[in-house]
Parts: structure tokens; C-alpha cells; sequence
């Protein structure tokens, strides 16, 4: 059972109930999995709860505030008012914001691949600007952030990168990054100082957790293993640890190096295919539902989503929303949250 939104409160506060007297059974833990997914469902609703019991809370304190103020006027209790009257409004936009990712993985942690496009050494370092970017952002929301996979350039930048943004809403907010991103910069690798433009694509998708199950048949996988490249001593240079992992029926490839155990660095590879191959069938169903609909939109590569420009002026634009800012150094660093809301505001959801 799912109740998206801030508009179901008293609903969820019900279910939350119902939870919590099924938690306090002595039998609740007979069965792992089922009390595993009842404990999931309780923090899920909480997440809402939480924040709208505070924020209400706050507003109560506020209201009292202003009748003490008409009765009496105090300097220390004037300026506590001016200080929770900001504190409120910006749990109210946090709600509003929040309020936007309905979809039905939108709580999901999220994985992020970046691939460079052509153009060799320039595409690969923006790739790289990308990773730090999303990394950036990821910290800066209290996420937990994992380099799964990272395959480096040979002169700079990277060849390829997964990403685990772990923390819950991060797949909701993360899904309005998919698509194709474009630099305009004069290239630091270029020695007679020309503007180049560069292309990167993110594809997002939701980490798939065990109350979704993904069948994977094991004679559609095509494993191999090789030498990790990057840091890691001596062991990356003797040991096949790293795991790649073909499916198949689609193509989709994936993966790791990020732990030194063979074994280990399989089972996280699987983990990120199940992600690939779930995000997959859900976009097979949304291009199924806009061609019936006649309003199937093209995501093929170099429509970009997004310019960042460096050169001949400073400008981030967002050509879905045309959301534009001026302190690209700002986006670059992980404040891209007015452009993901712009995006949830127009597209009306928060990730399909």
C-alpha cells in the first residue's frame, strides 16, 4: 500500500498504526522478509509524517508568537519570530518539494551512469565534471554516495561511471537528470584555445530492492573478469577482481571494481543490473503508453537536456524547462535542485 503525497496525512498516520501493531506482535519476526518490508513501509510513510508534524508544530509556535507580540511588544521575541517565520517557510517549500515525487519507485535510492560522448580527452573530462557534480550533490543532501564502477581516461577525464546515490527520494529527484548533458567551454586540452562543445549522458535508474523481483535467467549473462585499473596497490595489478556482466537479450552491460573480492564485486554487478533491467521495463512501458497516446517524445543522443556554458558567457540552461542560472560554478558544485524542481513542477510527477 502507497500514499504519495503531503494531501494523505491522516491516511498515512492510520497506516502507520496499523504497522506498528503488526511490529508489536511476537510473531512479527517469524517471517524476515514480510517484517523487512512492513518496517520499510512504516519509514517510507514516516518520511512524510515526520516532517509535516514539525512543520505544523512550527507554525503553532509562530501563531503563538504573533498574540504574545499583540499584547506586548519584545525585541528578542520579535527577531525569534523573524528567525522561525525562515525556518517555516522553508519546511513548507521542502514539503512542497517533496510533495512532488509520487511515483511509485520515487523513494528508491538511485544508480547514475555517465558515459563521455565522442570527442575523446574533452567529452571524458566533462564526463568526470558530471561525476563529481552528482557526487557533490549527493553529500550536500545527506546522501551516501558509492563509486560502483570507474573507468578512467588515459590522458583525463573517465571512459565511464556508476554511481550509487543511496538515500531515500534520491532516485525521485535524480530522475529529472536523465537525458543528455552539453558543455560549451574553451578546452584546456585544446593548445590554440578554441571553444569545444562536449556531450555526456546520465542514465538513472532506481537500486532495486527485494520486494521487486527481477528474473534473470543465467544462460542470458555472459560474465568476465579482469584487472581493476585505478587506485588500489599492487592487488589490482595482480588479481582478476573487476566483473563485467552482459545481459544478453537487451545488451545491457554493467560493471565493478569497487571491492577487492571477485565474489563480492558479481554480486554488487547483479544488484546494478537489476537496476538497468527494471528501469528498462519501466521505460518500455511509459514509450508503450505515449505511442498510444501519440506523444512519444525522441531521447535518442544529442537531444540535450541541459547547456552548461562556460564560453562566451557564463549561463546553465535547462531546455525543458528554460530554467537558466548564472553561477555555473554553483551548479557544477551540486546546486541543481532549482533545476529538478522546475522539472517535477512540469512534468507533474517525480519519477515514473
Amino acid at each position: 500500500m502507497s500514499f504519495g503525497g503531503i494531501f494523505e496525512i491522516p491516511e498515512k498516520l492510520t497506516r502507520i498504526a496499523e504497522l506498528e501493531e503488526k511490529m508489536a506482535a511476537p510473531e512479527f519476526w517469524n517471517d524476515q522478509d514480510r517484517a523487512k518490508e512492513v518496517i520499510g513501509e512504516s519509514n517510507r510513510l514516516k518520511s512524510w509524517t515526520g516532517p509535516w508534524s514539525d512543520a505544523s508544530s512550527s507554525i503553532d509556535d509562530l501563531l503563538e508568537m504573533v498574540e504574545l507580540l499583540e499584547e506586548e511588544e519584545d525585541a528578542d521575541l520579535m527577531a525569534e519570530l523573524g528567525s522561525g517565520l525562515a525556518s517555516g517557510e522553508k519546511a513548507i517549500a521542502d514539503l512542497e518539494f517533496k510533495n512532488m515525487l509520487r511515483g511509485e519507485d520515487a523513494h528508491r535510492s538511485a544508480m547514475v551512469t555517465i558515459n563521455p560522448g565522442a570527442g575523446g580527452t574533452e567529452s571524458q573530462d566533462w564526463a568526470e565534471m558530471l561525476v563529481r557534480m552528482y557526487t557533490r550533490w549527493g553529500e550536500q543532501h545527506g546522501f551516501d554516495v558509492s563509486v560502483l564502477d570507474l573507468l578512467t581516461g588515459e590522458e583525463a577525464g573517465i571512459k565511464s561511471a556508476t554511481l550509487e546515490i543511496d538515500g531515500q527520494f534520491a532516485y525521485g529527484y535524480l530522475s529529472a537528470e536523465r537525458g543528455i548533458h552539453r558543455l560549451v567551454r574553451i578546452s584546456p586540452y585544446d593548445s590554440q584555445g578554441r571553444r569545444h562543445t562536449s556531450f555526456a549522458s546520465v542514465f538513472v535508474s532506481p537500486v532495486v530492492d527485494d520486494d521487486i523481483e527481477i528474473e534473470i535467467n543465467d544462460e542470458d549473462l555472459r560474465i568476465d573478469t579482469y584487472r581493476a585499473s585505478g587506485a588500489g596497490g599492487q592487488h589490482v595489478n595482480k588479481t582478476d577482481s573487476a566483473v563485467r556482466i552482459t545481459h544478453e537479450p537487451t545488451g545491457t552491460v554493467v560493471s565493478c571494481q569497487q571491492e577487492r573480492s571477485q565474489h563480492k564485486n558479481k554480486a554488487q554487478a547483479m544488484k546494478m543490473l537489476q537496476a538497468a533491467l527494471y528501469q528498462l521495463e519501466v521505460e518500455r512501458r511509459e514509450e508503450e503508453k505515449a505511442r498510444i497516446e501519440g506523444t512519444k517524445t525522441d531521447i535518442g543522443w544529442g537531444n540535450q537536456i541541459r547547456s552548461y556554458v562556460l564560453q562566451p558567457y557564463k549561463m546553465v540552461k535547462d531546455h525543458r524547462t528554460n530554467t537558466e542560472i548564472g553561477n555555473v560554478d554553483a551548479v557544477l558544485d551540486g546546486r541543481i535542485d532549482e533545476f529538478i524542481e522546475a522539472f517535477l513542477q512540469q512534468s507533474g510527477q517525480g519519477a515514473a
